[in-house]
């Protein structure tokens, strides 16, 4: 290898070796946390900060615009948000780029294939890659949805046991959640994102029942339904609440335990598709490829 050539190799992966550096430093020091909470702060003053960005949400001009090309009524945007939010994505442009998704994609699909296989021959598939295409965004949004679900109930004993410490410290209910939305921002940010939630409404002038009410009805799940509940009754009869919490965090870590050897106890049953229609086959070929090589040779 000529000097010229060494020289230019070297170059080239000095190069790439910086390009590459540069990047994944760039990616990891905008997702660190500090750097999060920074962003965060940079919004204006004037509107409450969520895990989202501003609640007060700025509408873009180019977005009303994209709006008006969605024929859907305004109950039915209001309906669509409620579920968005349910699965994360609680703000008003979410809405319109699923409206806009939902006519995009069919025509999409549908046009490429019958760009690729015809209009007299491909004209059913089409009609199914327009249906796909139309059901494509309601799958991923209730995928989501369940995620998020999922995660707020695995999440939920954590944050019962940070309330309960807080309150047996001697906060008040509403700093004790202040403090556990705090605190679990990195372990479970959907909860986290939640209490913010139910904060911001007491802070608004809602009361404590009602704000919790709404987080029930946000998160739409059976353990925080029950912990409402639980919370209206304590506050009804001025029972403790502390004793009320670490009952209830138990109950939750209980169900937590009992969802988790569920799962364990479905894998043998999970497998078994697995091994029937990938692994046997290999198995039978290696075992008795030989052999019935050997029996083709002896008779053929």
């Amino acid at each position: 290898m000529t000097p010229a050539l060494l020289i230019a190799v070297a170059g080239i992966f000095v190069t790439m070796l910086v390009v590459v550096g540069s990047t994944a430093s760039w990616m990891l020091g905008r997702a660190a946390p500090e750097r999060r909470r920074v962003r965060a702060l940079e919004y204006t003053s004037t509107s409450v900060v969520t895990a989202h960005g501003p609640l007060a949400e700025t509408f873009d001009p180019a977005l009303v615009r994209l709006s008006k090309l969605v024929p859907r009524s305004a109950k039915d945007m209001s309906r669509l948000q409620r579920r968005l939010a349910r699965a994360g994505y609680p703000r008003f442009k979410s809405a319109v780029y699923y409206s806009l998704a939902q006519f995009i994609l069919p025509a999409a699909f549908g046009l490429t294939v019958l760009f690729v296989a015809g209009v007299g021959a491909g004209w059913m598939y089409a009609l199914l890659a327009a249906a796909a295409g139309y059901t494509l965004p309601g799958f991923w949004v209730g995928r989501k949805t369940t995620l998020r679900m999922k995660a707020i109930q695995n999440g939920l004993p954590d944050a019962l046991d940070l309330l309960t410490v807080c309150v047996e410290a001697g906060s008040g209910l509403d700093q004790a959640i202040v403090k556990a939305a705090e605190e679990l921002a990195l372990a479970h940010p959907a909860l986290a994102e939640e209490l913010r939630l139910v904060t911001t409404e007491m802070r608004a002038g809602k009361p404590r029942l009602e704000a919790f009410k709404n987080f029930a009805v946000r998160t739409g799940v059976e353990d925080v339904r029950t912990l409402v509940a639980m919370l209206n009754q304590t506050d009804r009869f001025g029972t403790s609440i502390s004793q009320a919490l670490r009952v209830h965090a138990e109950t939750s870590r209980t169900k937590r335990r009992q969802r988790a050897e569920e799962r364990a106890a479905k894998v043998a049953v999970k497998m078994v598709f697995p091994l029937a229609f990938c692994l046997f086959p290999a198995l039978y070929v290696v075992c008795f490829g030989p052999v019935a090589v050997k029996i083709y040779r002896a008779f053929f």
